[in-house]
């Protein structure tokens, strides 16, 4: 089956006028360049726009301004879900040094299976469709995204990109190469499985919680 599906490529290119060569040099510059397609636009500033996209995922937000602030946003989420002061948090650079509530139990790892909440920092936003992108590595453990019921994540304004493209441009500029996992993240975990009706938190997160942190220019 193989030799013949292979000889009727091989009929088909040759009458198309396709080499092996041609063929190779066309993927490796279409790899290279990178080309868009058609792209949506939109009158909000990138802000705006990803706020209000995140909100129609059913994910809801806290802004604030500086890194002090966070143990204060966290604080008033678990309140107002009345949740115990427990939390798995990231090992990441920007909540080193977060001043949490000594009566906090805070651990900087990876989640385990009795984890109610999980904090995390996303790499990038997306303002197209409000969804975040989380890489793997050891200041972004994966677990963190999907274990935890209630899922915490820190982006920072100025990191919000215009559409998917420009999310996949920023990780090859800054990372040069893929870490073991890419995750995109749009609104809680949900399915309709049964009976058609939205269930949210089948399969991961019941609630998607951003913390936006300082100003974005539009």
């Amino acid at each position: 089956m193989t030799e013949r599906r292979a000889a009727i490529l091989g009929r088909l290119s040759k009458t198309l006028g396709h080499t092996a060569s041609a063929a190779a040099d066309a993927v490796a510059q279409r790899l290279a360049t990178h080309p868009r397609g058609p792209q949506p636009q939109w009158p909000e500033t990138l802000r705006e726009r990803f706020l209000a996209k995140l909100a129609k995922v059913s994910g809801t937000h806290a802004e604030i301004g500086a890194r002090t602030e966070i143990a204060h946003a966290v604080a008033a989420y678990l309140d107002a879900q009345q949740l115990p002061s427990r939390l798995a948090a990231a090992p990441h650079p920007l909540l080193d040094g977060v001043e949490w509530p000594q009566t906090w139990q805070v651990a900087s790892r990876h989640a385990e299976g009795d984890d109610r909440v999980g904090l995390a920092v996303a790499f990038c936003g997306i303002a197209e469709s409000g969804s975040l992108m989380l890489l793997s590595g050891p200041d972004s453990p994966t677990t963190l995204n999907f274990l935890p019921d209630d899922f915490l994540c820190l982006l920072p304004a100025g990191r919000i990109v215009p559409r998917m493209e420009d999310a996949w441009d920023l990780l090859r500029s800054e990372r040069g190469q893929l870490p073991r996992a890419i995750n995109f993240i749009s609104g809680p975990s949900r399915t309709a499985d049964v009976e058609q009706t939205i269930q949210l938190g089948a399969h991961g997160p019941r609630r998607l919680h951003v913390l936006l942190l300082g100003e974005v220019p539009g």
